[in-house]
């Protein structure tokens, strides 16, 4: 029986899971695994980022884009705790990875010694599984057992591996179980007595609506269908983003504060929610609490979570959408649909006026112009925290195979450098953006020495507006106080990014922005370019008074109608419930 060391066969179990790269960082307890990662550099690509907590979010933005396992690794101490911040990420999106981290030698544990801590108990809160190797000939089982939890419980898994254990040999005859987790899911179909009852609502309504989340990631035909038959507004969570194109004329976008004006003008009239596979932290604060409600899981705990609910039923999303439609009858537009959809054209019509702004700072439509214009069919996108959010949900048109990631109930900011290194490092033949703002790009800005050291065709943009802009319009226009911590310098991106080996753009007009795009495509290479953008803040669809002549002077909104325009021209009104209580209608991050 072959004899290899223990972090050798730990790594020939990633490979025969069909994983062909690694995010980490070296460190002195990780010996005998950085000298096994040497041993398997024709079967294993290392990653080496510039920062613990940029591997482990690469690894787990990879995994959103791909859907595949994203693994990293930390060295014990400093390294095991860098990496908190991308394992929580994984946690609250419930995102399949695996994160080794080193222990010092058996010998060394547990009497003060250098860099050493109690590890286990730091990751029990944040693993769906968390185990230290207590001999070198449990290595393989239990990395095989890692990598099955993950995808299992979907979540993050934790292997802690002391330093001698890895040098240990062992014998290896191992066969991994990958083969056993890559049946299709098949969740259970609807009863028929849910589904008649859903079929029986949904004809009693007045002006339904669907709300979908991840839980229907690939079944946007279904969504699309469904909403042709019943003619049914579809709204999302914020992440849920691109499971319908966004051209389809009766998706209104997410709901909340990066939402689009349609979806938070409509959503408190609905009469009748279908609620498919969506857990999204702030829809307590969505849609009148009259409003009757089907919601649709295959999680029961997930059922009556967030809103009092009529009929609920334990399924798959997709089959119980796909029963309704061949139940149900085909209904006419509603007042609601009718006036949700001219509403969305309204918007997208004021939205599209900027595109050739010429306003200095630059307005952030034309940018979003260009990026539709050129970003490949097969794009991936890392999309970092803050108003970049807001920006991309409304203004990026994601289509074909595009694909797009963030840090979505975590929220990190410093996500979108990670993201773009998982993309590019898994799928280096595809297009790789990273959008984000000057904060968060700051805190992760050290990955462009990873892009450049590995060539990766990564286009960073940076939008600059010398704030931390979506907690500066909390401050403003929720907690109504002084602005307090909030403003950035303008830093010189383009002379950083130049100093870390990726060419580096500065651009302040639209003209000067497609030239940088233009360049970048033509290359192999990484580039960042520094937007100079407006210090204005996004149009706040919370506040959305249109009544206001200072609201519209503001936001340059007179293009926009009030939705009060679009409810009297279609005859949408609330007799079903009666009036919306305030408190009930809020959708702010602040409140949550």
């Amino acid at each position: 029986m072959t004899k290899i060391n223990g972090s050798d066969a730990m790594l020939q179990v990633l490979v025969d899971w069909d994983i062909d790269h690694i995010f980490g960082y070296p460190g002195g307890s990780f010996d005998s695994t950085m000298n096994a990662i040497l041993n398997f550099k024709d079967k294993l690509k290392f990653i080496e980022v510039r920062h613990e907590e940029a591997g482990a979010l690469a690894a787990s933005a990879e995994y959103k884009l791909t859907g595949k396992v994203g693994v990293c690794f930390g060295s014990a101490g400093p390294g095991a705790v860098h990496l908190m911040n991308g394992l929580y990420d994984a946690k609250y999106d419930k995102t399949p990875m695996v994160a080794i981290v080193a222990n010092v030698p058996t010998s060394r544990q547990d009497m003060n010694f250098f860099q050493a801590f109690d590890e286990k108990p730091w990751f029990d809160n944040v693993a769906v599984w968390n185990h230290q190797i207590k001999a070198a000939n449990q290595i393989p089982r239990m990395m095989d057992e890692a990598l099955r939890q993950a995808y299992a419980k979907k979540g993050p898994a934790v292997l802690i591996l002391p330093k001698d254990f890895g040098w240990d040999k062992i014998d290896y005859n191992f066969q991994v179980t990958a083969n056993s987790l890559t049946a299709m899911p098949n969740y259970a179909a609807p009863i028929k007595e849910s589904v008649d009852e859903a079929v029986k609502l949904i004809a009693e309504a007045t002006n339904p609506v669907v709300y979908f989340g991840m839980g229907l990631k690939g079944h946007g035909d279904v969504l699309k269908a469904f909403s042709d038959k019943f003619k049914m507004p579809i709204m999302s969570s914020v992440i849920a983003k691109g499971i319908v194109e966004d051209a389809f004329p009766a998706y209104l976008g997410s709901i909340g504060r990066c939402a689009p004006k349609a979806s938070d003008d409509i959503q408190t009239h609905a009469d009748l929610v279908v609620w498919v596979g969506n857990d999204s932290p702030f829809s307590s604060y969505f849609f009148n609490p009259k409003a009757k409600m089907i919601q649709i899981d295959v999680d029961s705990e997930k059922l009556g979570k967030r809103h009092t609910v009529d009929l609920p039923i334990l399924a798959d999303g997709a089959k119980t959408l796909q029963a309704i439609i061949d139940a149900g009858e085909a209904r006419e537009e509603s007042p609601l649909y009718k006036a949700g959809v001219e509403d969305r054209k309204n918007w997208e019509e004021w939205q599209h006026s900027f595109d050739d702004a010429d306003e200095m700072p630059i307005r952030r439509e034309p940018i979003f112009d260009i990026i539709n214009k050129y970003a490949a069919d097969d794009a991936m996108f890392g999309i970092d925290v803050g108003n970049i959010n807001i920006d991309f949900q409304r203004l990026m048109n994601l289509h074909d195979n595009q694909v797009w990631a963030t840090s979505g109930l975590y929220a990190t900011m410093g996500f979108g450098s990670p993201a773009a290194v998982a993309a590019a490092t898994a799928c280096p033949d595809r297009e790789v953006w990273n959008l984000g703002g000057d904060g968060g790009f700051a805190m992760m800005s050290q990955e462009l020495l990873t892009q450049a050291r590995y060539n990766m065709h990564i286009m960073n943009v940076v939008f600059t507006n010398e704030t931390l802009g979506f907690i500066q319009a909390e401050q403003e226009d929720q907690s109504h106080q002084p602005l307090s911590g909030v403003i950035l310098p303008d830093n010189d991106w383009a002379k950083v990014a130049e100093g870390m080996n990726v060419k580096g753009v500065t651009v302040r007009t639209k003209k000067e922005f497609e030239d940088a795009v233009k360049e970048w495509k033509s290359s192999d290479k990484p580039m960042l370019v520094d937007v100079k953008l407006t210090h204005e803040m996004p149009y706040s669809t919370e506040l959305n008074t249109l009544d206001d002549p200072a609201f519209v002077e503001k936001y340059q909104a007179q293009g926009l109608k009030p939705f009060s325009y679009f409810a009297e021209k279609y005859g949408v009104n609330d007799d079903a419930f009666g009036p919306v209580d305030e408190d009930d209608a809020t959708s702010g991050a602040s409140e949550a």
